[in-house]
């Protein structure tokens, strides 16, 4: 794909306007059925592999949660309010526990179905999304540009629900009207979500525009919406436009001793997007704009990993690093790795799988790692469990 020149002598990430004024026309949803992997290729592998990592999770998959007991959860209808994380985030927690519970439950359901090829839970997937649809959810969020949470919580609720979808909807059959209904109230979520264009040079344009960004990407191609669609991959330019020359992204440096964990929270939802992008035919990794690529943005990411005095004078070298304990933010990478063979990427994971994100991606491990890789790992495991045990007894 052709390089982006942009007029602006320094880098910085697109206004709204220079957005809008991009010309995405050539980007059309090519295939509406191209989830964020070939989940039938990986059903095939998984059902061949003897990596006892991989055969450990699908086997803990395999039995998925009861339809029954999850068709009782009640659907989010009424006004969903939700405190600041950074605030109260005790109270931010307890409030988001039903969004949290909505978004494992459809993850849950996706990769039940990949691990056992269980019709059962793709069906239930669709019938719990359906009751959702039916009952309107998540169209009623409380929103200031002062309080803007539920804006931020039902973010991922949308991109959880629409990459989980993506995963069944293909093999569903005799269920045209529930497809429908979840479809159509999809597209209007996401409408009625990206309509809030977010504050300049903050919201507007940052790693919570990436994030809408996502699940635009992700229900564009499943309805078949090319405004969607385009409103996802215009993401990617801006995220590119944002580069500096080392590869940080200017906006996430702005967060000072939380710099490191933003410039990886971007990369949380752009490398999924880029992969949504991608299956539709796009040679999107490799898309410059001012001669920057994503790849420059993942290796200044390691790099400030590995030595936060990379960061130069753009943020303080005493960086927040608690993210680190949670694999959840790093479910990027199994994405980008098997795309890309980046060796300190793999050296990062293996302490991390299996990695998982209810929201951006669900069981990336199960979906993405190469059976070759650590195949010893459950085994090394166990070994050292029984040793220690043995250590005890004596």
């Amino acid at each position: 794909m052709a390089c982006l020149a942009l007029a602006a002598t320094e880098a910085m990430a697109m206004s709204l306007e220079e957005r809008r004024a991009l010309d995405l026309s050539e980007y059309t949803v090519t295939d509406p059925d191209a989830s964020y992997f070939d989940v039938h290729e990986r059903m095939a592998l998984l059902n061949q592999t003897d990596n006892p990592l991989l055969l450990q999770q699908a086997s803990q998959l395999a039995s998925g949660p009861s339809c029954r007991k999850l068709m009782a959860l009640p659907p989010l209808d009424d006004q969903i309010r939700i405190p600041g994380f950074y605030p109260n985030p005790k109270e931010w927690r307890v409030v988001s526990q039903p969004l949290f519970q909505f978004e494992d439950t459809v993850a849950k359901l996706a990769g039940s179905y990949v691990a056992s090829e269980d019709i059962y839970y793709a069906e239930c997937l669709v019938k719990f999304l359906d009751h959702w649809a039916t009952s309107d959810a998540l169209m009623d969020f409380y929103f200031e540009t002062s309080q803007p949470q539920a804006w931020f919580a039902t973010e991922s609720m949308i991109f959880a629900a629409a990459m989980a979808y993506s995963i069944v909807r293909p093999d569903i059959e005799g269920m045209e009207k529930e497809i429908a209904n979840v479809d159509g109230w999809l597209n209007r979520l996401a409408h009625q979500h990206a309509d809030i264009p977010g504050l300049p040079e903050n919201t507007c344009c940052n790693n919570h525009f990436y994030r809408r960004a996502l699940y635009a990407t992700s229900v564009g191609i499943l309805t078949q919406d090319n405004e969607l669609f385009r409103f996802g991959v215009s993401a990617i330019y801006s995220a590119l436009s944002d580069l500096t020359p080392e590869g940080a992204f200017r906006l996430e440096m702005k967060r000072g001793r939380r710099a490191s964990h933003y410039q990886n929270y971007a990369l949380l939802y752009l490398i999924p997007n880029m992969q949504l992008i991608a299956r539709q035919g796009y040679d999107i990794f490799n898309l410059e704009v001012d001669g920057h690529t994503i790849h420059d943005a993942v290796s200044f990411a390691l790099d400030i990993f590995e030595d936060p005095s990379q960061l130069g004078d753009m943020a303080p070298h005493e960086q927040y690093r608690g993210f680190f304990q949670d694999d959840q933010y790093f479910s990027w990478m199994e994405i980008y790795q098997s795309r890309f063979d980046e060796p300190r990427i793999g050296k990062f994971l293996k302490p991390l799988r299996p990695v998982f994100n209810r929201g951006a991606g669900g069981y990336v491990t199960l979906y993405y790692m190469d059976p070759d890789d650590q195949q010893h790992q459950v085994i090394k495991e166990t070994e050292a469990r029984m040793a220690e045990l043995q250590d005890m007894s004596e």
